[in-house]
C-alpha cells in the first residue's frame, strides 16, 4: 500500500499545505516545550498551596522530564509503527487531559501524577513532530530551514513558558499555567486531522518492545529519584540506596533486552549512524546545561531580587527574543558553514554567557548586570537547540525517522532530568537551617555556583562536538541504509 505521508513525494512537503503543516507541527512543539518551564515562575505559589519543601519543589519539573525521557523512545517507535498522525493526536489529547487534572490538583501527589502524564503526552508529540518534518522535507537546505522554524518554536517555548507563567500566575493563580495548555492543545487536535495526511496501514509483524520501554523508563526514574532525594533522606537510606542500585541495573537490562529482541525498540543498526549519536550526546548535554538555567534564573528573580511572578516573567522577554532569533537562523548557518563550525561557535558563546551570568548573580545584583550574560547564553541556546536535531536526522531513512527522533529527544529529556537534579544539589548545598537574609545570600551564592557548573558543562559539550563531528569535507560513501552528508 502506498504511503500517504508527504515524504513519499519527491522533494517532500511544499506549497501552502506544507507550510500550514509546518506551522502546525511547530505550534505543537511550542506547546510541549512551553510546558517544561511554564510552571517555574509559579513554583513558589505551588509550594505554599500544596506543601512542597525547597528541596522537593524541583520534582514538579523533574516529574515531567523523567516521564517524558522514559517514553520518548516508545513515542518515536509508535509513530513509525502506528502512524504519525495517530500518535500526534493521541499525545495532544493526553496533554490536554493531564493539564486539566493538574489545574484541579489539591495535593503534591495529584500534581506530580498530572505532570507525569503530561510528560507522557509530550513524549508522543515531541518525536512525532520531528519525524513528520524530517520525512516531509528533503535533507539539506529545505529540511534545515524547516527545522530552524520548528527549533525556533521549541527553543522559544522554553523561555516563553517562563514569561507566560509569570503573567498567568500573577493574574489568575498557579492553576492557570495548567489550564492554558488545554486552550492551546484543543484547537491543534482538529487541525492535525485537517492538515496531516492520513496514515498508511500498519506494517505487519512489527512490535513495540514494551519490556525495553518499561526498563528504560524505570531506570531513568529511579536514578533521578536517588539524586533528588539523597540529600534529604540520606544517601544510605533504603529507598535512595535501592534506587541508586536498581536504576543502572534496569538500564543494563534494557541493553540486554534490545540485543535479544527480534524487533527492538532501538534498532542496533541505527546506532551506527555517527551523526545520530553526536546529536544525542549534544542533546543530553545541552538540556543538562542550557536547559537548567531557566529554573535557577526564575528562583534568583523571586527569592533573591524579590520580583513578583509578573516581573519575573517579564525578565525573560529579552532572552526569548534572542533564542528565537538564534533558532530560526540556525538552519541557514548549518547550510552555509556546516555543523561543526556552527556548533563550536554557538557553544563557545553560550559558555561565555554562563560565566557572565555566574559573575553577575549576587545578593545585591541587578537585572542590568545580567543582560550581557543573558544575551550570549540565549544566542548559543537558540542555535544549538536546532543544530543538534539537524545532526540527529542526518542520514536516517524515512522509515526510521520516528525512532531516530525518539532517540534524540530521549537524550534531551534525560539530560533535563539528570542535569537539573545534579545542579539543584549544588545550588542548595548548605541551605538547611538558614532563614531570612542569610538564606537569601546563600541562595544567590548557590545559584552562582550552579551557573559556573553550567559553563563547565557547556565547555565539555564543545569538546565533545569538536571530537565527534568531523570537519566539512567531500562526502565519503557509507554503508546502506544511511545516506552521505557533510558534517
Amino acid at each position: 500500500m502506498r504511503s500517504t505521508d508527504p515524504s513519499s513525494a519527491p522533494g517532500g512537503a511544499g506549497g501552502r499545505r506544507g507550510t500550514a503543516m509546518l506551522a502546525l507541527l511547530s505550534f505543537a512543539m511550542l506547546i510541549v516545550s512551553l510546558d517544561q518551564y511554564i510552571v517555574v515562575v509559579a513554583l513558589p505559589d505551588i509550594a505554599r498551596d500544596l506543601g512542597y519543601s525547597a528541596r522537593t519543589l524541583q520534582s514538579v519539573i523533574s516529574a515531567y522530564a523523567v516521564a517524558s525521557a522514559g517514553f520518548l523512545l516508545f513515542g518515536g517507535r509508535a509513530a513509525d509503527l502506528l502512524g504519525r498522525r495517530r500518535i500526534l493526536v493521541t499525545g495532544l489529547a493526553l496533554y490536554a487531559g493531564a493539564s486539566l487534572a493538574g489545574a484541579l490538583a489539591t495535593g503534591p501527589g495529584l500534581l506530580l501524577a498530572a505532570r507525569a502524564v503530561q510528560g507522557l503526552g509530550g513524549a508522543l508529540v515531541f518525536p512525532t513532530t520531528l519525524a513528520l518534518i524530517n520525512t516531509g522535507f528533503a535533507e539539506g537546505r529545505a529540511r534545515n530551514r524547516a527545522l530552524g522554524i520548528w527549533g525556533g518554536a521549541g527553543a522559544a517555548g522554553l523561555v516563553i513558558g517562563v514569561l507566560l507563567g509569570g503573567l498567568l500566575t500573577q493574574a489568575f493563580g498557579w492553576q492557570a499555567v495548567f489550564l492554558v495548555n488545554v486552550a492551546l492543545a484543543g484547537p491543534a487536535l482538529p487541525l492535525a486531522f485537517a492538515l496531516i495526511p492520513r496514515d498508511a496501514a500498519r506494517e505487519r509483524g512489527r512490535t513495540f518492545d514494551l519490556p525495553g520501554a518499561l526498563s528504560a523508563t524505570l531506570g531513568v526514574t529511579l536514578i533521578v529519584f536517588a539524586l533528588v532525594q539523597g540529600p534529604g533522606l540520606g544517601w544510605l537510606s533504603p529507598g535512595v540506596l535501592a534506587s541508586a542500585v536498581a536504576g543502572p541495573l534496569l538500564l543494563g537490562a534494557f541493553a540486554v533486552i534490545e540485543r535479544r529482541s527480534s524487533d527492538p525498540l532501538m534498532p542496533p543498526g541505527l546506532l551506527a549512524n555517527p551523526h545520530l549519536i553526536t546529536g544525542v550526546v549534544i542533546a543530553f548535554m545541552f538540556m543538562a546545561t542550557f536547559g537548567s538555567v531557566l529554573y535557577f534564573l526564575s528562583l534568583y528573580f523571586q527569592e533573591v531580587l524579590g520580583y513578583d511572578a509578573l516581573r519575573s516573567g517579564a525578565g525573560f522577554l529579552l532572552p526569548t527574543a534572542v533564542v528565537v532569533a538564534g533558532s530560526t537562523t540556525a538552519g541557514r548557518l548549518v547550510t552555509r558553514f556546516g555543523l561543526r563550525p556552527t556548533l563550536a561557535v554557538s557553544l563557545a558563546v553560550g559558555a561565555l554567557g554562563a560565566v557572565a551570568l555566574g559573575l553577575a548573580v549576587s545578593p545585591h545584583g541587578t537585572y542590568t548586570g545580567l543582560v550581557p550574560g543573558l544575551v550570549a547564553l540565549s544566542a548559543g541556546d537558540g542555535v544549538v537547540f536546532t543544530v543538534m536535531f539537524i545532526a540527529a536526522a542526518t542520514g536516517v531513512s524515512d522509515r526510521r525517522q520516528g525512532i531516530a527522533s525518539g532517540i534524540a529527544s530521549t537524550g534531551s529529556g534525560a539530560g533535563a532530568a539528570v542535569g537539573l537534579a545534579l545542579l539543584v544539589l549544588v545550588a542548595t548545598a548548605g541551605l538547611d537551617g538558614l532563614t531570612g537574609e542569610r538564606l537569601r545570600v546563600a541562595t544567590a551564592d548557590g545559584i552562582s555556583t550552579a551557573l559556573f557548573c553550567v559553563a563547565g558543562g557547556i565547555v565539555l559539550t564543545l569538546l565533545v562536538a569538536l571530537r565527534r563531528c568531523p570537519p566539512s569535507r567531500a562526502p565519503q560513501p557509507v554503508p546502506v541504509p544511511y545516506q552521505t552528508r557533510r558534517c
